[in-house]
């Protein structure tokens, strides 16, 4: 499992039928800053997760890849590798919060 924001979806009016209907989030994976271990901060990569609990942009999530992304209900019969299955309220590492929602 990893941390991500939500930073865009994609639309795709051409797919497989078990894909219809699927939201799909674009995301970019975050670490705790070494520099502070105060804050998150993104990687620069891009993933596209199907959306299983309704995430929007900017908000931070919970992203599972490779066969835990179909491990729930929703996603067990789709031809995907990354799921969001969480949308995080807050972050403590190194003894500090680096992640509040506001």
């Amino acid at each position: 499992m990893f941390l991500a924001k939500v930073t865009g979806s994609v639309v795709s009016t051409q797919k497989v039928q078990q894909m219809r209907g699927q939201k799909l989030l674009i995301v970019e994976p975050l670490r705790v800053d070494e520099k502070d271990r105060k804050s998150l901060k993104g990687t620069g990569r891009s993933f596209i997760c199907v959306d299983t609990v309704g995430a929007g942009e900017g908000e931070t999530v919970l992203i599972v890849q490779g066969s835990s992304a179909r491990f729930t209900d929703d996603t067990k019969m789709l031809p995907i590798d990354a799921a969001i299955i969480g949308i995080v309220d807050s972050v403590e590492a190194h003894g500090a919060t680096v992640f509040k929602t506001e």
